[in-house]
């Protein structure tokens, strides 16, 4: 069986510390680099509800794509809900490693996940990282349906495809105009939208849409804009990078037992449908 310094060379090598942003804070958070490792699970959030999955699973180490300190701090104590992460990594012997925003731009990425699960054919990154000789890095995907679909059938798809959450899909656009290009982005995408303008796509998926910039793309363009839960659109990756890891310990013949979580750890847990009542706009 691998020591985690050797799985961890393995993941710097699948996504480079060095082409995270430089506001970020991935690598390994907690781990003896001598440990051995036989399981590991792969989450989106580093948060107790994984930990503890990650305790009754009887992992060695977690890998996670959010950060669990993305700002400094002065404290790990268990009376914070961070500092109590930590204290239950290390008293279990699991490590934690973080792959963000390294993974949003890797080839493959989160946003060729995204596109995997929507059955979209990737045509190159929305925002071409510079470094890349071959054009394949970047931020966020431009993508081509395998057939013409409206947006309210896009819609549906990306509801049916991706994993369920409270929010499931906001639509902005004409739900039967056609799309046949589309710009997808994990995670929150409303700084992509000059980006998106120029890649001349029918319909842009991605999460976190605020009004204003929302507002603001619809008033430039008939650009469709598919609104999804943050978790939704990056959970797939961890299907992605499971079996990315797999492919490499059958090649080491590391034996490792990778799983992949399952637990819905978005913030939203209900959603309510507006009703119209007397005097107010609908």
């Amino acid at each position: 069986m691998p020591r985690l310094s050797e799985v961890i060379a393995a993941l710097e090598n699948l996504w480079p510390a060095e082409r995270a942003e430089s506001w970020d804070a991935v690598g390994t958070v907690v781990g003896d680099p001598d440990q051995d490792v036989v399981r590991v699970l792969f989450a989106v959030d580093p948060v107790q509800d994984i930990v503890d999955e990650a305790v009754k699973l009887g992992a060695d180490l977690l890998v996670t794509h959010h950060p669990l300190y993305l700002r400094g701090t002065t404290t790990v104590a268990a009376s914070t809900f961070k500092g109590r992460v930590v204290h239950s990594l290390i008293k279990n012997d699991i490590a934690l490693h973080v792959a963000h925003t390294n993974a949003d731009t890797a080839d493959p990425g989160v946003s060729d996940a995204l596109a995997g699960a929507l059955d979209l054919r990737v045509v190159g990154p929305l925002v071409p990282d510079p470094s890349d000789p071959e054009g394949r890095r970047g931020l966020g995907r431009i993508c081509e349906l395998d057939h013409p679909l409206t947006v309210g059938e896009f819609a549906a798809r990306a509801a049916e495809r991706l994993p369920a959450t409270a929010q499931g899909i906001r639509v902005a656009g004409d739900p039967e105009a056609t799309v046949r290009r589309v710009a997808v982005s994990g995670g929150s995408g409303d700084s992509l939208f000059d980006h998106v303008r120029a890649a001349g796509v029918d319909a842009f998926l991605t999460a976190d849409l605020r009004h204003h910039p929302a507002s603001e793309a619809r008033a430039h363009s008939p650009l469709a804009l598919l609104d999804a839960a943050h978790w939704a659109t990056e959970w797939p990756w961890c299907e992605l990078a499971a079996a990315q890891l797999d492919e490499i310990s059958d090649r080491n013949g590391w034996g490792l037992r990778v799983h992949v979580s399952k637990t819905v750890t978005d913030p939203w847990t209900s959603h309510s449908p507006s009703s119209p009542s007397p005097g107010a706009p609908n």
